[in-house]
């Protein structure tokens, strides 16, 4: 419990000094661009808000396939209605643009909309993502698919209903307003200055201390959503040491909070290409399970055979495939004279000496309990009679001093050679007719190598 303790707090200080640097790196390169550009343009505020539009709308509909691929994890909905939601009030902060590509014409901006649309959009976006921090810790409770359609279907209708809002708020409706901007002067009104900016700044605050708190900062996924909630803090705190909407802070925090989603978005591509290595490690941790023996690590049967048949199909004099077919001597004898756990023992260490005598292009297979073979390519008869005799004398070499107790007692080996030149011969019978060889070897005195001929 102690330990764990340590590595949560460890985790938030590493958070910490993660945000500090990153934020003060944001800081002072705007700062430089601040200095480099004396005055920003008109267009920079709508053309930042495009970026982050489509930042937005990339990050909801990543949420939206985690949550297809994995249903448990439900709390991913709310925050895909959070981008999803901020990106449909973006678009009517553009829409407070009027031809805002069109240079004389930005004094039409309504920029008193435009901050109605920004204030609710972090409303949404704080209220949804408080949400997904509640529901992530029913993300091994099984949910019943009502209870999944109620969830999504109530963050769906308090979307719609904070996005309608909005509108109706910004000048659409006669029956609702609310003044934050003075369009004439470009002004901060006082209930945006000093009531609703502080509020929205506590709510984040708020937010990101849920978020702490449930997640604990357990994976990548969180710190990026940690992340995100600071950099709404900085951002609403930049706006309140501004005094009116064209002035550097209007931009600074615009700028901000869109390098700031691109580097959420960094990190969430990065989540997913550790997954993926992860998953791949996984595949290849279980395809070798598939094709190797449990016991000793060589190939198992299946593979042998498989490999063998694609090596024949190329087969030819100038090619030839080699086959060694080996057993133990009197290995059963091992077996009951010292007990199967050390006869696993000399199995092992037959297995590494065989992989430690072949080539990486060879093949080392378990075919039998204490029968094993090689497959050898390009190699010609002689040659492979060659290897099979230089791992029948080493082998011979070996007592329970010189193999570090894995031999209890000197262990011989009997092998059989065969050798295809062409496609027309089939993996069963080269296997075969080195098995005779083998067996020849036994009935002649064992701990030889005999070419099957």
């Amino acid at each position: 419990m102690f330990s764990n303790h340590r590595s949560v707090k460890g985790r938030y200080t590493s958070f910490c000094l993660g945000c500090i640097v990153v934020i003060g790196i944001l800081h002072a390169l705007f700062s430089k661009i601040a200095e480099w550009v004396p005055s920003f343009s008109s267009h920079l505020f709508p053309t930042l808000t495009i970026f982050l539009l489509v930042f937005n709308l990339f990050i909801a509909f990543f949420m939206a396939m985690k949550y297809w691929c994995d249903r448990k994890r439900l709390y991913l909905v709310a925050i895909a209605f959070a981008f999803a939601g901020a990106a449909s009030l973006m678009v009517g902060t553009l829409s407070c643009f009027p031809a805002w590509l069109d240079l004389y014409q930005f004094n039409a901006v309504n920029y008193n909309d435009a901050m109605i649309f920004y204030m609710f959009r972090h409303l949404l976006m704080a209220v949804l993502i408080i949400v997904s921090a509640i529901l992530y810790t029913t993300r091994n409770c099984p949910l019943s698919r009502l209870a999944h359609i109620l969830i999504v279907g109530g963050e769906f209708l308090f979307t719609v209903f904070a996005v309608g809002l909005a509108w109706m708020y910004s000048s659409h409706s006669s029956f609702l307003s609310i003044d934050l901007v003075d369009n004439e002067t470009r002004e901060f009104m006082v209930l945006w200055s000093h009531f609703i900016n502080i509020a929205l700044i506590a709510l984040w605050v708020v937010t990101l201390g849920t978020l702490m708190f449930i997640t604990r900062i357990r994976n990548l996924f969180w710190v990026g959503g940690n992340f995100l909630c600071v950099c709404y803090i900085v951002t609403l705190t930049m706006l309140l040491a501004g005094g009116n909407v064209e002035d550097v802070s209007w931009y600074r925090a615009r700028l901000f909070e869109t390098v700031a989603t691109l580097l959420l978005i960094f990190v969430l591509l990065y989540d997913v290409f550790r997954l993926y290595r992860d998953s791949h490690v996984k595949y290849q941790q279980s395809y070798q399970n598939s094709i190797r023996d449990p016991l000793t690590r060589l190939y198992n049967r299946s593979y042998f055979y498989e490999t063998l048949k694609q090596a024949l199909d190329i087969a030819e004099p100038s090619r030839p495939v080699s086959v060694i077919v080996s057993d133990l001597d009197r290995f059963k004898r091992i077996n009951d004279t010292y007990g199967h756990l050390q006869g696993d023992k000399v199995l092992q260490f037959v297995a590494n000496l065989l992989m430690d005598s072949v080539r990486p292009q060879d093949i080392a297979a378990r075919i039998g309990g204490e029968e094993f073979v090689l497959m050898l390519a390009n190699t010609s008869s002689e040659a492979a009679h060659q290897v099979a005799e230089r791992i029948r004398v080493n082998l011979s070499r070996f007592d329970n001093t010189s193999s570090g107790g894995q031999l209890p007692e000197p262990v011989t080996i009997s092998m059989g050679v065969y050798t295809a030149t062409s496609p027309a011969i089939a993996a069963e019978t080269c296997v075969e007719n080195a098995d005779k060889a083998m067996y020849e070897a036994k009935e002649t005195g064992r701990n030889r190598v005999v070419v099957f001929k």
